[in-house]
């Protein structure tokens, strides 16, 4: 229901099940993946608050977990829109299909710009050094501009160098991954450059407005630049730079990666030039993009299969009647180790049920007590 939400004594344009979400997300201790896990338990993100609690106590948490208030969600909607952004939920048609693929898509987005680019069928990333040479941001430069000419987008990260070199040569077809939230301009001096975006492109931010970029937020928005694309293109990057974070997101999300090829001796290409080494495009010019990149309908077929694991729970709040002991929970605790751990070899060593597994395994998500990541992998927290 719409109209019904009101700060100020001023109606805000979004909806309980938005705000629930928006809540949801931003409670301690629940990240992208245990977002989406309590939403497949739980059917929605209004069950997921009244149960997320008393899952964290279950998971071993001595006091249960702090949920973002509905007050402290109607602010931030509200700071939001005194900076004329606006939020976008995984549940929105304008989200992006593409990222919603991924194993970790962001559940809510604050945007200011053109959201329909968001969704468009061909979008391309690039990335690069910081620090980069002048051919290459020339290179870039160009790049963009013949992409832009055969209908594609162009996303990257708002950073100096090569970012900055795409965004300015694709305006209104570009959008612009911000590491801190939306209101955070960063670098000071692309302040012009992000007002011609959020005029013409698209900004988006997953972190709340007001957030700083700190140095952990730069891999975590790495992952929606690749993410949003078909493929990612590189052009100089060192061996420890964030492009080539970048592109490992892009290799894990199953989507094409492009390298430039540069000087041997440039510690910017030496990452670029491994990539090539290891099986990327070498790319040379935009044909190259245009002739190899996977169509959207192909790649989004590709991705059909998703999770396998968790696909195959056919969890909700029907199960109710699954019975854990604390005996249960201790096993599963003995088999997790701080290095990755298999679900499978979870299941195959503690002969649990899927579904008993599944709900420990949230419970100790919620407790802070594991990580899970990519390949249905597990590992301790100690």
């Amino acid at each position: 229901m719409f109209g019904n939400i009101f700060t100020n004594n001023k109606p805000l344009s979004y909806s309980n099940e938005t705000i629930d979400i928006l809540r949801l997300i931003r409670s301690e201790n629940i990240g992208p993946k245990t977002f989406f896990s309590l939403i497949k338990f739980f059917g929605s993100a209004t069950n997921a608050l009244e149960n997320a609690q008393d899952f964290s106590l279950r998971g071993g948490k001595s006091k249960p977990i702090k949920l973002y208030s509905k007050e402290h969600a109607l602010k931030e909607l509200e700071s939001l829109e005194k900076h004329k952004c606006s939020l976008i939920t995984y549940k929105d048609s304008n989200y992006s299909e593409l990222l919603s693929q991924i194993s970790d898509p962001p559940p809510v987005l604050s945007y200011k710009g053109n959201i329909s680019l968001l969704n468009h069928n061909k979008i391309i990333a690039i990335v690069g050094a910081r620090n980069s040479s002048v051919n290459a941001r020339s290179f870039a430069s160009n790049l963009s501009k013949d992409l832009t000419k055969s209908g594609y987008v162009t996303t990257s990260g708002l950073a100096r160098g090569i970012d900055t070199s795409v965004h300015s040569s694709s305006i209104s077809s570009t959008i612009a991954v911000i590491a801190g939230g939306i209101d955070h301009i960063y670098p000071p001096e692309n302040k012009n450059l992000y007002a011609e975006i959020a005029e013409n492109g698209l900004l988006l931010a997953e972190l709340p407005v007001g957030s700083k970029p700190l140095s952990q937020h730069f891999p975590q928005r790495n992952r929606i630049i690749s993410g949003l694309a078909l493929a990612t293109i590189v052009i100089e990057a060192g061996l420890k730079s964030g492009s080539l974070i970048t592109a490992n997101f892009a290799l894990e999300q199953n989507r094409e990666v492009f390298a430039a090829p540069g000087f041997p001796l440039d510690p910017r290409c030496i990452g670029s030039n491994r990539l090539i080494k290891n099986g990327a495009y070498l790319l040379e010019n935009a044909d190259d993009i245009i002739l190899n990149v996977l169509s959207n309908d192909r790649l989004k077929e590709s991705l059909k299969e998703g999770d396998k694991y968790f696909n195959s729970l056919n969890l909700n709040m029907g199960n109710n009647n699954i019975q854990i002991t604390d005996k249960d929970r201790k096993l599963v605790i003995e088999l997790l180790s701080a290095s990755d751990t298999t679900i499978d070899l979870i299941a195959k060593e503690s002969k649990l049920d899927l579904p008993i597994l599944y709900t420990i395994f949230l419970e100790l998500e919620l407790a802070g007590k594991i990580i899970r990541s990519a390949g249905n992998k597990i590992s301790l927290i100690y």
